[in-house]
This record gives structure tokens, sequence and C-alpha cells, in this order.
């Protein structure tokens, strides 16, 4: 419970700026919780389709006026009727989506893929995480372990859950080399996750030096190199020729993505999970005849989520080791502007 009643919250109005209003802190209603805010991180999406313009058209858009923020994770401080699991003083990651939760892809828990008028994403149609607190349903909260900081939850349902997603999806083990087309925050979720999951060697590819250097320090990629015009070649140099068993492309620019595919040892498998932009290709020689499957990959669902979880708490990993800046609330405007400019790891607005 808390005595306070109205709070600042950041809104982004879509020109590279940050402005703070006035809300209520809400009530919980039947099936919700509210969570004090501990973390909540800056997404590559939020930039692209908030921060810098809103992209997004209709319902499924960030809609003027609504609190940003799409990666919370805090403590349960007040509980709705009707809740059935989680009290106050319990920590909490969130799935940044609440979906209609009849639909077929709810029922999966892929609550991402709902295009019910009843879908909607913290931070882009409902209040997010960028205010001390946020009116969450109870079935979108996950329980966060105690050997689990508040930042390493912050990060788990988009950007490590995006990444968790597409190498589970090409069952990444053992047997394989990996190639990371971009190192930003989804990129080196997806090192560390691929290292985890027993990938022998991690080639990390990213046109900064700043994010390459990041990546080798924190030890979670074998080789970092640069994105230019002998990107290839050296990849190939790497695995005797033939390319690596997995690749994933993070960043969502065109020639990342064509690098990722040549990349790809034949037989091999591909996943695209960076956002926006096109890719064009010869599909015969870069695809077809090198037999190579070609995934899309769309976040997690909330299964998957909670899974994610349970793995880093029982290999006691920790996504935090990649936030490289942290801000208080109050410098949000700075928050945003670091993560802007694409040469940090992940950006965290965080609370005492």
């Amino acid at each position: 419970m808390t005595n306070q009643s109205t709070m600042q919250g950041v809104i982004l109005p879509g020109n590279s700026t940050v402005e703070f209003r006035t809300f209520d802190v809400p009530t919980p209603g039947h099936g919700q919780v509210l969570i004090q805010m501990k973390a909540s991180s800056i997404c590559g999406s939020d930039i692209r389709a908030i921060y810098r313009a809103h992209l997004g058209k209709g319902p499924e858009g960030y809609q003027p006026g609504t609190v940003a923020g799409h990666e919370p994770c805090g403590v349960v401080v007040e509980t709705g009727p009707g809740v059935k699991r989680f009290k106050a003083g319990d920590r909490v990651v969130l799935y940044h989506i609440s979906g209609c939760g009849i639909c077929e892809d709810c029922k999966a828990g892929y609550m991402i893929s709902c295009h019910d008028q009843f879908r909607a994403a913290y931070g882009w149609q409902r209040n997010g995480g960028h205010a001390p607190y946020l009116l969450a349903e109870e079935n979108t909260c996950v329980a966060l372990p105690d050997n689990l900081s508040y930042e390493d939850g912050a990060l788990v349902a988009c950007g490590f859950g995006t990444a968790w997603e597409a190498l589970t999806r090409m069952q990444v083990g053992g047997r394989d080399q990996l190639l990371i087309t971009g190192l930003g925050p989804v990129g080196l979720a997806a090192a560390m996750l691929g290292k985890a999951l027993g990938a022998r060697t991690i080639i990390g590819i990213d046109t900064s030096s700043a994010r390459r250097e990041l990546a080798m320090s924190l030890g979670l990629v074998e080789h970092a190199v640069a994105s230019d015009e002998n990107a290839l070649e050296r990849i190939l140099t790497l695995t005797n020729g033939k390319g690596c068993e997995a690749s994933i492309d993070c960043s969502g620019a065109a020639p990342a993505r064509l690098l990722a595919l040549k990349g790809t040892r034949q037989w091999g498998r591909c996943a695209f999970v960076g956002e926006g932009n096109d890719v064009h290709f010869d599909v015969s020689p870069l695809l077809i005849h090198p037999q190579i499957t070609l995934y899309g990959s769309w976040v997690t669902s909330l299964g998957h989520m909670a899974d994610l979880v349970e793995h880093l708490s029982r290999w006691n990993l920790h996504p935090d080791i990649t936030v490289t800046h942290r801000y208080s609330l109050d410098r949000a405007a700075e928050a945003y502007d670091t993560a802007d400019k694409g040469q940090s790891g992940k950006v965290v607005i965080t609370w005492n």
C-alpha cells in the first residue's frame, strides 16, 4: 500500500525529447496488482518507434500521453480483488503485453501476437514502467527469484526473452558455432544465452568498436569482428571456410541480415529478430541451395519467459552485466539520449 496519490511519469512526444506529466497512482481492480518500480530499461524499439518519431499507427501504435517503458520490474505493493497468486512484497517480472486471454496466441502464451482490440502493451497502449508505480494484470507477472536483481528482471521479457526464443527455436547447443550480427543489448543477450546453451564459439559483428569491445570485455564472444566489406571473409576464415551452424541478426539492418545469412553454414539455421527495415537477396544461392532454415522470431511467450527466468536463476546468470548506464527517473532525458546514440550496452532507469 502506498500513501502517495500522484506521481511523475515519462511520456515520449516523438521528437527525440522526454516530457514529464503528473498521473494519479492507480488502484488495482479485479485481477490486477500495483507494482512499485525498481528497474525499467529502455528498448531499441522505444527509440526507433516512439522516441524519435511515432511510427506505429492506430491502436497498435504508441498512444500519446502514455507512460513509456515496456521493460519494467518491481515489487507488488497492493493487490486487487480476485488476485490468485501474488501478494504485497512479491518481486515480479512483467511480460510486457496484456492480451485478450482467449485467442489462440494468448492461450499459447504469445500475447505479443494477440490481434484483439483488448491487447495493450505496457509503455505503448497502457502506462508502463517509467513512473514510480505501474498497474499490471496479475497474469502478466512472473516471480523474480531472490538471486536475480531487479535489473536482471527488467532485461528478461523483451531483450533476453527475444534472444532466448530464437536460440531455443533454432535448438542452439554444443554442436554449434554461433554468429551474431549486431552487438547491442539483444545481441549481447544472444551471446550470453548462446554460451549458456553450449555454443562452442561465438562470433559477434558490429559497426561500433565500443560495442565490440564491450562484448569482448564481458567474455561473451570469442571473436568481435567489424561490420565492413571484410566481415564475411573474416567469418569464413574463423570457421574453416564453412560458416556458422547457427546465426542470428539482432540489428535489423539490411547489410547485417544479409551477412548473417551469408555467414551461415550449409544446412544451418538463421534467425532474424532485429526490427524494422528490409533485406534483399538472391534466394536460390543464399537460402534454397545451401538448405538453410530461416526463422522469423518475435519476442517470446509468457511460458518461455518463465522458463528463461528459471534457467537464469539456476545458472546464476545475470543479464545486468550488460547494463552500462543507469539513471534515476528525473534523468530520463539523459537515459534516452544515451540509448539513442547506439554506442552503449543496456540503459536502465532505476530506483533505490
